[in-house]
């Protein structure tokens, strides 16, 4: 395991597509699961967050927004994971209390990585489990000025941490 200055994108990319899942030890010494959604299973638990690379793909996971759910998503300047009601398209998930969990990260390293991979992909923190890769690129929801919100398709938003 060699500890990358930046993302480490073709590697990270070649195992992830590989297997479906990669196991990332970020700057802060935290783990993180990155999982394409066809392998989730329930007993995998429902605390995972689907992590976006564009505000386009927000369709695909979650019910059709209004403009105001939409910009605030695209002009948040700080890291923030929102709760949605899901796509009924979308195949079984991780959602709690009918809603899930997503985040656009802009975080260029993180960004590009998730571009890479071309679809929604989810992400856990984990506790306990190693880590495939290593990086020194700070994963950016472990921020502490992370906020989240529940946005409605209607317009309506709930703070519910920030």
């Amino acid at each position: 395991m060699s500890k990358k200055q930046t993302l480490d994108h073709p590697n990270f990319l070649k195992l992830f597509k590989k297997e479906g899942i990669l196991s990332i030890q970020e700057g802060n010494g935290n783990l993180i699961t990155l999982m394409s959604p066809d392998n989730w299973r329930p007993e995998m638990g429902n605390d995972w967050i689907y992590l976006l690379f564009d505000t386009f793909q927000i369709r695909s996971i979650c019910e059709q927004f209004s403009e105001v759910s939409l910009d605030i998503v695209e002009f948040a300047s700080k890291p923030t994971i929102y709760h949605s009601k899901p796509n009924r398209v979308i195949p079984e998930g991780p959602i709690v209390n009918g809603a899930l969990k997503f985040s656009l990260i802009r975080e260029p390293n993180w960004n590009k990585l998730l571009f890479q991979i071309s679809k929604p992909t989810l992400m856990k923190i984990e506790t306990g489990a190693s880590a495939k890769v290593k990086t020194d690129v700070l994963f950016p929801l472990f921020s502490p000025s992370t906020k989240e919100m529940y946005l409605g398709a209607e317009g309506e938003v709930k703070i519910l941490k920030g």
